[in-house]
């Protein structure tokens, strides 16, 4: 499922931001150099843009989330937009109202952007084939398929300080099997030009067809994290697991849990990032969250920089002539 056939337009422009698979990395690098310019809105005395004033953008999320929905949310009110957050907890979805039929109301009211989260992989192409023609799709996470913001925002964070992907060691630990973050991360990474993806974990959690995807698999965490300048940390999804994959929580930890003693495998200036929610004394101890090279915090201040770059670029494309200058200035 690449998406790619409906995530561009015919000018080969971002229609939808669905997935990363199947995006060429002009795509991927023109979205990380946009993003450069909206890194300093939030330092503004007026942390405003007029790039989207007029249009309408609506936050669909069919399941929990803190930092997705509120930087999406920031994002498009940083660019002047107006924002619907849907609480489908209490819409007419708990009435029957169909999804199809639920879009249709939102066209009505002249909405421009649906950004979806879903428990259900593919539930944000669904909507991106039945929209109308001016409306843009940004998949806000969809099932253990992708989540292709947060791992845009992740690889933005990395190149901030490495500068270059081409001669990185980046390794992903924990629950593989279950993270559409470490899908997208994975796609994200070597389009970019990342020589040595790996994952880390027990078997158990690390999919059968993980090295199809250009990445080297480790069962041991020394091993995973031997000279690694990038160390990215998984929760795990409890929620998604079927069946008894993990003795415990503790034995997990003490086996692949980052701690200063693991930490110190990887490179002196390694850093070490998380999508979050953090399960501190799970995945990760608190001297190593808190400590000098975690950038988690900068994470989630990078996902607003980039989530405006996506919004701007995909509708941007609907504008006219003079908008499109608008655009232009900050390049």
């Amino acid at each position: 499922m690449t998406g790619n056939n409906i995530q561009l337009d015919e000018h080969g422009r971002l229609r939808h931001f669905l997935t990363i698979e199947g995006l060429k990395k002009t795509i991927l690098t023109d979205i990380l150099d946009y993003a450069e310019n909206f890194t300093t809105v939030g330092h503004q005395p007026v942390k405003k843009l007029p790039l989207l004033r007029g249009k309408t953008i609506t936050n669909l999320f069919f399941e929990a989330s803190t930092r997705t929905r509120t930087t999406f949310e920031l994002a498009a009110k940083r660019l002047s937009a107006d924002v619907l957050n849907i609480n489908i907890d209490t819409s007419s979805a708990v009435k029957g109202e169909s999804l199809l039929d639920m879009l249709r109301n939102f066209e009505a009211m002249h909405c421009d952007m649906f950004v979806v989260r879903h428990a259900r992989s593919g539930a944000a192409h669904f909507i991106a084939q039945h929209v109308a023609p001016h409306i843009s799709v940004i998949n806000g996470g969809d099932g253990s398929h992708a989540h292709p913001t947060q791992a845009m925002l992740d690889v933005f964070t990395i190149r901030r300080h490495k500068q270059e992907f081409q001669n990185l060691t980046v390794a992903i630990v924990g629950d593989i099997m279950h993270s559409r973050v470490a899908r997208s991360q994975i796609h994200a990474l070597t389009t970019l030009g990342v020589p040595e993806v790996r994952v880390v974990g027990p078997q158990t959690l690390i999919p059968v067809e993980a090295e199809q995807l250009g990445v080297h698999v480790y069962n041991d965490m020394q091993r995973g994290l031997r000279n690694a300048d990038v160390v990215i940390m998984l929760r795990l999804q409890r929620e998604r697991m079927q069946g008894a994959l993990l003795p415990s929580a503790q034995e997990f930890f003490e086996c692949y849990g980052l701690t200063e003693r693991t930490l110190a495998f990887a490179k002196p200036d390694a850093i070490v990032m998380h999508p979050g929610p953090i399960n501190r004394g799970v995945e990760i101890e608190s001297t190593v969250a808190d400590g000098p090279q975690s950038v988690i915090l900068e994470q989630v201040t990078n996902g607003i920089a980039v989530r405006m770059a996506i919004m701007a670029m995909t509708l941007g494309r609907h504008q006219g002539k003079d908008s499109d200058t608008q655009f232009e200035e900050l390049d």
